[in-house]
């Protein structure tokens, strides 16, 4: 395996899609680990709640695999789905209870023993802080957990959570993209550099909303990106994450493709060094205006 690459994560959210045989599965993660990723993000509902299983039939034919991997899950999201007929409505639940259980049903689903990192899905209404850090401690004395974090959660809620715990929340999971700018704007990069913590980004090339001819912001931004990537002669696709790289807060990357040709080259982005002058030209690409 090469050195680590620290600023991508495989994520696992469409494995049910992809229809590998467990070989071929296994085949594309030792082709991550030998370019240096070697850690793979989960949710419980993923898939309609399969995708864990899927990757776990990868560790019970070889169980020597978890020590080179680390394995993220994310729980606080109740679909409704035939795997679980009691579910009646779609709904948040970060109770204590609920936390415990989907933590123990993804350990078992994915047959890893434990997992490195969990996350709570979304910023949960009735979420009662001090019931949530009840359940992260519980886990982590058990060592079925070892680091916790969020994910789409704001400063303050992040905060919320963090008064409650005696150990440090290690990540926020956010959507950024050159087509979206939320947490740009939300002052939780901001916050992510005040305490030095760095954030996952999902949907870094916006779910294919890129190259879409037929709206007129993603035209423009995607005309842009096309002028950036013909001056370092590589593709929008790369300029895109190149632009994330290029954030102080040194965000690290979810990638979901199960082409390793395309993560391969998407690595590329860590090669070009935009100047503040094409990084600003994407940012009013989207906008529409100068910045002020």
């Amino acid at each position: 395996m090469q050195n680590l690459n620290d600023n991508f994560i495989f994520g696992c959210w469409r494995l049910n899609e992809w229809n590998y045989s467990t070989h071929e599965l296994r085949r594309l993660v030792d082709q991550l680990l030998d370019i240096g990723i070697n850690e793979f993000d989960h949710a419980d509902i993923y898939g309609n709640y399969s995708c864990e299983a899927i990757f776990g039939k990868l560790l019970a034919e070889d169980p020597s695999l978890r020590k080179k991997i680390k394995l993220t899950s994310k729980c606080g999201i109740k679909l409704v789905s035939d795997k679980f007929p009691e579910h009646k409505t779609h709904i948040y639940d970060t109770s204590k209870a609920h936390i415990i259980a989907a933590t123990d049903r993804s350990i078992q689903n994915l047959q890893a023993g434990y997992l490195d990192l969990l996350l709570i899905h979304r910023p949960d209404p009735l979420m009662n802080a001090d019931e949530v850090a009840e359940a992260f401690m519980l886990l982590k004395a058990s060592g079925k957990v070892l680091n916790f974090g969020v994910s789409n959660f704001t400063p303050m809620q992040f905060e919320l959570l963090q008064s409650r715990l005696d150990f440090p929340l290690i990540t926020n999971q956010i959507e950024a993209s050159v087509v979206c700018h939320e947490h740009f704007v939300n002052q939780n990069l901001d916050f992510c550099q005040k305490i030095k913590m760095r954030p996952q980004v999902w949907s870094p090339l916006a779910g294919g909303r890129l190259s879409d001819q037929t709206n007129s912001t993603s035209l423009r931004v995607w005309r842009t990106l096309e002028n950036i990537a013909s001056k370092y002669e590589s593709t929008p696709e790369i300029i895109a994450i190149a632009w994330l790289l290029t954030h102080p807060a040194k965000l690290r990357i979810l990638l979901g493709s199960g082409k390793i040709e395309r993560i391969t080259q998407l690595l590329n982005a860590q090669k070009v060094h935009l100047n503040r002058d094409e990084w600003f030209a994407l940012w009013s690409a989207y906008t529409g205006v100068e910045i002020p």
